[in-house]
């Protein structure tokens, strides 16, 4: 029956229990396939970089959400289409209903915009941050457990919208500190408007697409000659999507697309966005709910992978139960993006202990519980010695933690109220008072 179980024998738990400790007792425990533990240098790298993404959208008006980091497995199919099923760490709850760890994050907050939010004042400005799970091959800046930054807004078509989003998207790579980089901005409907002129039928389009995003022409060519197409219609569309370069090259394509692109370039041009995408009409973006504008960052350091970020105009919203609304987004690949950066040579501020405190000896081990405890009140931050350790190998330790000061807690300076404080940058050391130590911390 759908849900119920029955109960396993003892000696087949036991059984089981025993393979598993074989198993286990064969070697060390490694983390999973594609993905990573972070230690505390690299949580304080990511952090940093994380922070930088946050403020930057809070900037531009943009609110952060959080969705659950599973959901029905329906959710994603029915956003990418049942080629999405290969890659989804998909399995049935106790519940017998089909769920997945989210591949990607779009879907979830317009998931959350249907159920939560639809009657709110439009437009809506979210952001969001999270981990997301595909099951592909691990390579360089790709993991079967990685992190998305993405920000949408939901409620209005206008080039004013997507110019809002590819401009946010941008101060997001320059306020990153990215050296290199480079923006191209399409128009789905031109190329949509093209195959349709030449004869695809629009439940073929999504295949093509796909094909001439890739720039794969020869795989491309058969389903087109298939639709119908001819062969010169085919190399004019071929060439249409290596079309890249200033404004100037959407006079080869007049048209409302075209003219929707101006404006957008125009928009971008009043906020100062002065590295401004270059028009690049073979961006496709792969997926076939875009409806308008489709836009791409890359990073070329990464080499092949280059890509850290995507976006463009959609409608989803009705997929999932909801009125049809026009939205516009963009996703950035946070750790494609770390990984630009440390190939940049790029680093970030690393934050220190301000004081390690130690006792000298045993019958002052409680006063300098409570002086690490009055510090850490004053907004010190500060850490004591756990292992009672004799003072060469506590100074030793707390250089290795890259401690500020040292607070020396002995007895004879305490008959006088005062601690010995020893700045670990320069070797300088000095007596002050127990109750002016968070100031002369301060001071330094």
């Amino acid at each position: 029956m759908s849900g119920s179980f029955t109960r396993a024998p003892r000696w087949a738990f036991e059984k089981q229990q025993s393979n598993i400790f074989s198993i286990h007792r064969s070697g060390m425990i490694q983390s999973p396939r594609g993905t990573r533990d972070f230690l505390p240098n690299d949580m304080e790298r990511r952090r940093f970089y994380e922070g930088v993404l946050r403020q930057t959208a809070q900037r531009s008006g943009f609110r952060e959400i959080q969705t659950p980091i599973f959901e029905e497995a329906e959710l994603f199919i029915l956003r990418s289409g049942p080629n999405i099923i290969n890659e989804l760490y998909a399995f049935k709850d106790k519940g017998d209903r089909d769920m997945a760890l989210r591949p990607e994050m779009t879907a979830p907050a317009i998931r959350s915009f249907v159920n939560n939010m639809s009657n709110d004042p439009k437009p809506i400005k979210i952001f969001y941050f999270g981990q997301c799970f595909r099951y592909e091959r691990p390579q360089s800046g790709r993991y079967r457990e990685f992190f998305q930054f993405g920000a949408e807004i939901i409620g209005t078509a206008t080039p004013q919208t997507d110019a809002e989003i590819i401009a946010t998207a941008l101060e997001m790579v320059k306020a990153l500190g990215l050296k290199e980089y480079r923006a191209r901005i399409g128009h789905i409907g031109i190329l949509r408007k093209e195959l349709s002129r030449a004869g695809v039928a629009a439940d073929k389009m999504p295949e093509v697409l796909q094909k001439l995003d890739k720039k794969l022409y020869e795989e491309a060519w058969p389903l087109m000659e298939a639709a119908g197409v001819s062969r010169k219609d085919a190399d004019s569309i071929f060439e249409l999507t290596g079309t890249v370069g200033c404004i100037d090259v959407l006079d080869k394509v007049p048209g409302d697309e075209s003219e929707y692109l101006r404006q957008i370039m125009a928009y971008l041009s009043a906020m100062g966005a002065g590295d401004a995408p270059e028009i690049d009409l073979g961006v496709v973006r792969g997926l076939d709910y875009y409806t308008g504008m489709v836009f791409e960052i890359e990073a070329p350091v990464l080499g092949a992978e280059k890509q850290i970020c995507g976006g463009g105009s959609y409608t989803l919203s009705e997929l999932f139960g909801g009125e049809k609304v026009f939205s516009t987004g963009f996703a950035v690949g946070f750790d494609r993006v770390l990984l630009a950066l440390e190939k940049e040579g790029a680093s970030c501020p690393m934050s220190r202990m301000d004081a390690y405190v130690i006792a000298a000896s045993g019958d002052v081990s409680l006063k300098a519980f409570e002086i690490v405890g009055m510090l850490r009140r004053s907004g010190i931050s500060a850490d004591v010695d756990l292992a009672d350790r004799k003072m060469a190998k506590a100074m030793k330790y707390a250089s290795s933690v890259g401690s500020r000061f040292v607070v020396i807690v002995g007895s004879e300076d305490l008959k006088n109220d005062s601690v010995t404080l020893r700045d670990m940058s320069s070797g300088e050391q000095k007596i002050v008072k127990v109750s002016g130590l968070p100031a002369a911390i301060r001071d330094h």
